[in-house]
């Protein structure tokens, strides 16, 4: 009888927000260039290099193209003695026409309430839709996990990306993805399996990552 091939151990990535901007809260950046963590963001990303440092055997450190992640990514890097590479994928949500618009002003649009409530059918004006962006995310995560099959790797994105993930880790559908927080530095773990993902902590801000094991 032909023995069974070992499954692939599982790949754990742990996802950080990027830290806060002077933009965080009131402005929708999207992808425009040039936007850097300010002072407060720059601690934060302190502080999840230090968390991170702890965490046993972290195999790569990867970053969206976007200054603000790339920043983050550094100090998380150099805790761990890697580099940080890009991942395309993992670049913010393109806003379109909303980009650098304030969200005071978004929140009276009637278009808002769609984003909110039914995300699944939006396209941003010029821009791309939600379901394209939690696609390519997913896509960019899978190959992630399969150039690092069994290692631990860090995945530095936005908070609308890493919500969309965590929906699909969670099974649950994108229209309901609003409901999830992802606060600025904050490190969401998944452990991907060959059985499917299990969601070890979401938004995690100042828990020890050192015992992150499905229970």
């Amino acid at each position: 009888m032909a023995r069974r091939s070992p499954s692939p151990k599982p790949t754990l990535v742990l996802f950080v927000r990027h830290g806060q901007t002077p933009t965080t809260g009131t402005t929708l950046p999207g992808r425009a260039p040039g936007l850097h963590l300010g002072d407060k963001g720059r601690s934060q990303a302190q502080v999840a290099a230090t968390r991170i440092a702890g965490v046993p055997s972290v195999a790569a450190v990867y970053a969206s193209p976007m200054e603000r992640t790339r920043e983050t990514a550094a100090p998380i890097a150099r805790a761990t003695k890697l580099r940080v590479r890009q991942a395309k994928g993992l670049i913010e949500c393109d806003f379109g026409n909303w980009t650098g618009r304030k969200l005071a002003e978004l929140r009276k649009l009637s278009a808002w309430r769609t984003v909110q409530r039914y995300p699944s059918g939006f396209t941003f004006p010029g821009g791309e839709s939600f379901s394209g962006m939690q696609t390519r995310a997913l896509e960019c995560v899978q190959q992630l996990i399969e150039s690092h099959r069994g290692k631990t790797i860090v995945a530095v994105s936005h908070a609308d990306v890493i919500k969309a993930l965590v929906a699909s880790a969670t099974g649950t559908h994108l229209d309901l993805f609003q409901r999830i927080v992802i606060s600025p530095c904050s490190i969401t773990a998944i452990l991907y399996t060959t059985d499917g993902p299990i969601v070890l902590t979401v938004n995690s801000t100042g828990d020890s990552l050192a015992s992150l094991t499905p229970s």
